[in-house]
């Protein structure tokens, strides 16, 4: 018998899953052929701000260089952006990153970790990775269940929960004052991650003011969404002095690059940019919406960069309508969980791309019928 290194029983029991199928994956599937609408992948298809690719083509040939391992310039910033110190900022290779971070820190195996049923799958990733427990709470009318969250938390006494706010995948969100009804009744031991990735896109209302002086809170934010850089991965925790600091033991001290710095630092400076282009997603969210109703769907209200569909039928039915959308070249997702199932989910994109999605579903709906 040929011997082999071993795997730990953690790694043996994972499945050989990934939290998602990219686009250039079913391009490849299809022959090479690229969408003609890339509507699903929650980017921002507007793109950064001009002065980001000027800053990106003049710092172009500085690529060789590691970035500074500190990301002072860029954290400073953010702190003076956000009113608070630099001390209560931590920068990583997007979100997705910080939360891998943030399980390290507090869940072993068999910890228990209370999140929604259907919310980002990356973050459940990360705790089936570390050999945590998930709790999963359902849904309520397509927004996540604070109260249901809170019970869950205080029945298995879990050190972690994770929520977003605005929502991942519904697009729904609570206003701040439930927010912070919820983080007044947590256990002072729970540590609450609120993913804040689309809070550029949100209403004002929904986001509570910045408090660091709670250990128990850390609020993710990014550059993926509204700045438009998904590809240069960049995002941000904030929260408290002492477990900001503890990033510091687990991070990758070079993970980030110096192009990515430099493009974060110059879409934090064009708020004039951010303005704009905020505006221009909430005007393809309304739009998206209209074409939804006008096929017979239902869109549900949206405070992110994407619009949820109600298709109104059932988790087949939709996942029929996305690959019928797929065939005709229009790149869209799905939530998977029971009953948002019934969902596709349709991100903002250039006039183009939307002028070809609402050509398209009609022939999508009517081949699925």
């Amino acid at each position: 018998m040929r011997m082999e290194p071993l795997f730990t029983p953690l790694i043996d029991s994972l499945p050989s899953t990934v939290p998602f199928v990219g686009p250039e994956a079913l391009e490849r599937k299809r022959g090479g052929r690229p969408f003609r609408a890339r509507l699903g992948a929650n980017e921002n298809g507007f793109g950064p701000a001009p002065s980001v690719i000027a800053a990106l083509q003049e710092h172009a040939g500085e690529v060789w260089q590691y970035a500074d391992p500190e990301n002072f310039d860029l954290k400073r910033a953010l702190a003076t952006h956000l009113d608070v110190a630099p001390a209560n900022v931590v920068v990583g290779e997007g979100v997705d990153t910080l939360l891998g971070l943030t399980v390290r820190q507090y869940v072993r195996e068999d910890t228990p970790v209370v999140t929604s049923l259907g919310a980002y799958p990356t973050f459940n990733f990360h705790v089936a990775g570390f050999g945590g427990r998930l709790v999963t709470v359902p849904y309520r009318d397509d927004l996540e269940d604070l109260d249901g969250l809170l019970a869950a938390v205080k029945r298995e006494q879990a050190p972690l929960v994770y929520f977003s706010n605005p929502d991942n995948p519904m697009g729904t969100w609570w206003e701040a004052a439930e927010i912070e009804r919820f983080i007044d009744a947590l256990p002072a031991s729970t540590m609450l991650v609120l993913d804040e990735a689309y809070g550029e896109t949100a209403p004002a209302t929904a986001l509570p003011p910045l408090d660091v002086s709670r250990p128990n809170v850390l609020r993710m934010r990014t550059f993926s969404k509204a700045y438009g850089l998904a590809g240069m991965r960049c995002g941000y925790a904030i929260g408290a002095e002492k477990q900001i600091n503890a990033f510091d033991k687990v991070r990758n001290h070079f993970g980030m690059n110096k192009l990515t710095q430099i493009a974060a630092l110059a879409a934090l400076k064009d708020q004039d940019y951010l303005k704009v282009v905020t505006g221009r997603i909430v005007a393809a969210r309304e739009r998206i919406a209209t074409i939804a109703v006008r096929n017979g769907l239902k869109a549900i209200p949206s405070a992110t960069n994407f619009v949820t569909i109600d298709c109104q039928r059932d988790g087949p039915y939709a996942v029929a309508v996305l690959n019928a959308l797929i065939d005709r070249d229009v790149f869209v997702r799905k939530p998977m969980a029971p009953v948002l199932d019934r969902c596709i989910r349709v991100s903002v994109g250039a006039d183009e791309e939307l002028d070809f999605f609402e050509q398209q579903l009609p022939h999508a709906l009517a081949a699925v019928k």
